[in-house]
């Protein structure tokens, strides 16, 4: 475990972009990812990082991509395998980067729902749907649905994705194409699902990223970390409310009770919100992979 956050990488001369919490940077064949412990909320970056935050998400990733066996962009995270200038410190890069082929990414975020919460649950109110998938009525908050549901967004640069329906990605993408992107994502969610109730975990929802290579349709970006997805225990679990989950809920309800005004730099945050959001992430990597965090590094 790390004390303080690494909130930027600096690879001189090879930068593609820096995300709200990644760093790409180009190195010919392929891409290098970096995850950074900075941490975004109310679609801002916070001045305040997470330690250890960017090492679970590449972790995790790399959990998952092994464990679920579709095919996907990642290379190695062992760094002695990036092809990097000489002049290169490797040693910030340790645990938190992966190399990955260069896809043409699909410009759709895949969401899958198990669970009805969020922005799900507020459209469930008002039309007892999500993104014009139809549901039983009657259902509550958190509630497990019939059959995990498939509702696509819009990939964002900055702010919020933006909910579409299955028509409208098809119109996007193709029909054969959404048809392929709602089939696989489903089913590497169910698979993922499986393993997480053993680990004593509901993955309540989450998105997927796929991009095309060398004409196939391959799984990419992050993959089922607490950025991406709802992780709740399945220990106390109750239908009705919202449930505690393994990733920004602290940073979340202090942002809220701080008076902050959500349209202006947020302020930082305090020393005890830090340590138990990164004792929360640490946690849901252990659980998720049955490792002891930081044995890999």
């Amino acid at each position: 475990m790390h004390d303080a956050p690494l909130l930027e990488t600096q690879l001189p001369g090879l930068l593609v972009r820096r995300g709200k919490v990644r760093d790409v940077y180009d190195l010919g064949e392929y891409l290098l990812v970096v995850s950074t412990d900075r941490i975004s909320a109310f679609d801002w970056v916070l001045p305040t990082g997470i330690p250890d935050k960017g090492a679970v998400l590449t972790g995790l990733s790399a959990f998952w991509f092994e464990l679920l066996r579709e095919d996907h962009h990642l290379l190695s995270t062992r760094v002695d395998d990036f092809p990097l200038p000489g002049n290169i410190d490797r040693a910030t890069l340790v645990g938190r980067s992966m190399l990955v082929r260069k896809c043409k990414v699909v410009p759709i975020e895949c969401v899958v729902r198990g669970h009805l919460a969020g922005s799900g649950w507020k459209e469930y109110q008002h039309s007892q749907s999500v993104c014009g998938v139809p549901l039983p009525a009657g259902l509550v908050e958190s509630q497990r649905l019939p059959e995990p549901i498939f509702t696509p967004a819009t990939k964002a640069e900055s702010g919020h994705d933006e909910n579409i329906s299955f028509e409208e990605m098809a119109n996007c993408v193709g029909h054969d194409v959404a048809d392929e992107l709602k089939t696989r994502s489903i089913a590497v969610y169910s698979r993922a699902v499986a393993h997480a109730n053993r680990a004593g975990i509901i993955i309540a929802d989450t998105k997927f990223e796929w991009g095309w290579f060398r004409n196939r349709l391959i799984l990419i970006d992050e993959v089922l970390t607490p950025d991406s997805s709802r992780f709740w225990p399945s220990q106390g679990f109750k239908a009705g409310g919202p449930q505690p989950s393994f990733d920004k809920q602290f940073v979340r309800d202090w942002l809220e009770q701080s008076g902050w005004d959500k349209n202006s730099p947020p302020p930082p945050l305090p020393a005890d919100v830090v340590a138990k959001t990164q004792a929360k992430y640490i946690e849901a990597y252990q659980r998720l992979t049955g490792k002891f965090f930081g044995s890999e590094y």
